[in-house]
């Protein structure tokens, strides 16, 4: 019997040249999996490539486009990510949907007047204040991939983890998290950041802000009210201990990390530091620095470490996490802010046993307990191998998206020297002269770019200097921004 014919939509797009007429030279330098899967959701939302129609195959189109096949595939995934393909193995990869309708908006408003570069210690105000500040370029530091985002493995996680809920699991919880996550999250600082913990010492909390706030209570209970910072080091993390009505004298960061020297002489009873890649300037807590701060530890110091970009190295081994070298004086926390979305609010905290139960009691009057629904649907991510490959997937991204705003910065601002480049979502670019940083971030701001000074994040004076945040963007973006940097840091008043 003769098999029905495939309707128009059931059958697969040609391969070849012709497809969509696309020509790889348009592809900037390392960004071609940007460029083609931009042009196959253009395709797809104006209907040349219709809901139910298949893709070429990998392999096919990258002969054709003259590429390797991992620009394609990665293009794929993306579009995978976003809900608009799926593969369906021998049968190919078909397209399910079309993009979200775009909504034509007037046009935007001024960019928020420089006031939000006004001081150089600004207030608890500013990240909001500068969050909604309109720009078309945004080079915030810390701000992930967010385009990235798993949304199709997400989606396959929540659905195995509502199948096997039982009605109980809809109550209140434990405040330190499921056991589930608890034991997925020990599972992957034992294989990621050589720490060796129970689960049961594990507590889920709403990110590594939530944290700080709670181990400030828990100290600041105890007797510790001074707890010296990185400087520079981050603001964010300054305001919050400054909340908790913890002082926060400055100990200065070299090419070698914290100097430990001058946190022994300072007498703070704690410190708070990013060991694995320091916040803004990128570097690692050499060896020599991290023997001394752990004997400064055993005699008596707390040591508060934020793994801040641990899982995101491009040009060396991950370093050690100093949890996992002494744990009984050395409070650790992490996220997976930067690893899935800052949204999902979960991170975690691991502190000595003296403060176990202090901590747990301070995180359940706080808010009862994480939401349980995304923490079951994180273990499952972690249990299946996802977060990894996902992780995986960032790593090439963020290298291409890092060379891509070294070379703008050859380029536009060949003065210009650049600090962190070997990991993290950001680079810190301090500049040569008597630049005011806050006054070119602020004109940056009104031609449309935005990004933070580095006198934020200094208590002393520092070089004048920008952080830089790539993962973000794609590098054409990241090379418009440059230019116009370049274009403001010529025209600003000396």
């Amino acid at each position: 019997m003769d098999r029905a014919k495939p309707t128009a939509t059931e059958r697969s797009i040609t391969a070849g040249a012709d497809f969509l007429q696309l020509d790889v030279g348009e592809a900037p330098p390392g960004g071609r999996a940007d460029w083609l899967a931009a042009r196959l959701r253009a395709a797809i939302a104006d209907g040349r490539v219709p809901v139910g129609a298949r893709l070429p195959a990998s392999r096919v189109l990258a002969a054709e486009l003259g590429v390797s096949r991992g620009v394609v595939t990665e293009a794929y995934q993306r579009l995978t990510e976003d809900g608009q393909v799926v593969g369906r193995g021998r049968a190919g990869t078909v397209v399910v949907a079309t993009p979200a309708a775009v909504v034509t908006r007037p046009p935007a408003p001024p960019p928020r007047p420089p006031e939000v570069f006004a001081a150089r210690s600004p207030g608890t105000e500013v990240f909001d204040a500068l969050r909604t500040a309109p720009a078309e370029l945004d080079l915030t530091p810390g701000v992930p991939d967010l385009a990235a985002f798993p949304r199709a493995a997400w989606l396959r996680a929540e659905r195995a983890v509502l199948h096997r809920l039982a009605p109980a699991d809809f109550g209140y919880g434990d405040p330190t998290g499921t056991p589930a996550l608890r034991l997925a999250v020990a599972t992957w600082l034992a294989r990621n950041r050589g720490i060796r913990v129970d689960p049961a010492e594990v507590v889920v909390v709403a990110g590594v802000s939530q944290a700080l706030g709670l181990l400030a209570q828990v100290l600041h209970a105890d007797g510790v009210h001074t707890v010296a910072v990185e400087d520079p080091g981050s603001l964010g993390v300054r305001q919050h201990l400054n909340n908790w009505r913890l002082d926060t004298p400055p100990i200065p960061v070299d090419a070698h990390g914290l100097r430990v020297d001058r946190l022994e002489s300072s007498g703070a009873p704690a410190v708070m530091l990013t060991p694995a890649h320091q916040f803004p300037t990128g570097v690692v807590l050499d060896g020599d620095r991290r023997r001394r701060l752990l004997r400064w530890a055993r005699r008596g110091g707390v040591v508060i470490e934020d793994d801040y970009d641990a899982e995101h190295r491009y040009d060396r081994p991950p370093v050690p996490a100093l949890r996992g070298m002494l744990p009984d004086r050395v409070c650790y926390t992490g996220s997976v802010s930067k690893l899935l979305a800052p949204a999902l609010r979960i991170g975690w905290v691991l502190v000595p046993p003296r403060w176990h139960a202090d901590l747990v009691a301070a995180k359940r009057m706080a808010d009862l307990g994480n939401a349980a629904l995304p923490q079951l649907v994180l273990a499952e991510l972690m249990d299946s191998g996802a977060l990894e490959r996902h992780l995986r997937l960032l790593r090439r991204r963020h290298v291409r998206r890092r060379d891509a705003m070294i070379r703008a910065l050859r380029e536009h601002l060949p003065g210009a020297v650049v600090h962190g480049a070997a990991a993290g979502l950001h680079l810190l670019v301090t500049l040569p002269g008597d630049v005011d940083d806050t006054a070119l971030a602020a004109a940056a701001l009104r031609h449309g770019v935005k990004v933070q000074p580095l006198s934020w994040h200094a208590q002393h004076p520092q070089p004048p200097g920008l952080v830089l945040g790539y993962a973000a963007n794609p590098p054409t973006d990241i090379d418009r921004a440059l230019r116009t940097l370049a274009t403001v840091l010529h025209e600003l008043p000396r």
